[in-house]
């Protein structure tokens, strides 16, 4: 078997500054830690920090006042801000500086009296975070049926922003649909889907060719990973999005001699070492390295936790 190893692949800029903040307040503070929901969308990075002391919360009712409180990396409403202060928690803001200029992007077409055509998917924490903004003013488009459906009351003042996780295809083709709804739609300045998605993407698209199975390494909540199994499954190959080689079955492999193996942008290198050590083990694979771009994004830690353990 011969395993092709995408490149650039797991980690993001976002994802890694969001487990660096965690990791730091821990060291600095002690634990415990409260996180307003899980830090990134992935099962082993989650549990690790949960043995580090780390506690994630869904309410800050669940949170003791005067605690230390992360916000994850998918951000959150003024809402959930302004609860923190009323609990005088210590707020530390992980949220991926990608996400922020989607909450700034929504806030001024809001303040200028525009209608805002979300593209995302309902429940998922950077989508509600992304609502919280201007909720008045924030419609859910999830397909380009729902673009079909839209009541719009002024065309002419209608605005779209997306997601950052999603799939650089789909968010086009409902794009594409309401441009032709609505012909003087405005959009960002720049595109909203980030620079790790569209790149882990590329690379299932460009190297999955070569491949009759597509592994990626990503927890079933992680939208971007999941976007890459899709993206595999339209290209016709078989794609399985798996949190480590526990889940993988053999019977996946009968009659497969090339594997693409990649890792969402929340998923850290050790669960992709596991696999391939798996398939190594297990088929006597060979690895091969295949880089379609580089990457060399870092996002600073934020202000507040610079401040708070004094580094410059």
């Amino acid at each position: 078997m011969k395993v092709i190893l995408a490149s650039p692949r797991g980690f993001c800029a976002g994802v890694n500054m969001a487990i660096e903040c965690l990791d730091l307040a821990l060291k600095s503070f002690g634990a415990p830690v409260y996180v307003y929901h899980e830090i990134v969308h992935n099962k082993y990075v989650v549990e690790t920090f949960k043995k580090k002391g780390a506690i994630f919360v869904d309410d800050l009712e669940e949170v003791p006042p005067k605690s230390i409180l992360l916000f994850s990396a998918h951000g959150v409403s003024p809402e959930i801000r302004k609860a923190a202060k009323d609990r005088d928690l210590t707020a530390i803001d992980a949220t991926c500086p990608l996400v922020t200029k989607v909450h700034l992007e929504a806030i001024k077409f809001a303040k200028l009296g525009y209608t805002i055509c979300l593209i995302g998917h309902e429940g998922h924490d950077e989508v509600i975070g992304t609502m919280g903004e201007a909720p008045e003013a924030i419609v859910l488009v999830e397909t380009e049926e729902d673009v079909d459906k839209l009541e719009i009351a002024d065309p002419e003042k209608l605005a779209y922003l997306t997601q950052t996780t999603l799939s650089v295809d789909d968010a086009t083709r409902i794009i594409n649909r309401l441009k032709a709804r609505f012909p003087e739609i405005k959009g960002p300045p720049k595109a909203d889907i980030c620079y790790a998605t569209q790149n882990r993407q590329e690379a299932v698209r460009i190297l999955g060719s070569e491949a009759q199975l597509v592994l990626v390494l990503g927890s079933q909540n992680s939208s971007n990973s999941q976007r890459l199994k899709e993206l595999a499954k339209e290209s016709g190959i078989s794609g399985y999005l798996i949190d480590g080689a526990s889940d993988i079955q053999r019977e996946w492999f009968e009659g497969v001699e090339n594997v693409l193996v990649t890792a969402g942008a929340s998923a850290p290198e050790d669960v992709v070492q596991e696999c391939l050590d798996y398939l190594v083990e297990k088929f006597d694979a060979t690895i091969e390295t295949r880089s379609i771009r580089e990457e060399e994004v870092h996002f600073p830690l934020p202000k507040e936790l610079r401040k708070l353990v004094s580094i410059t």
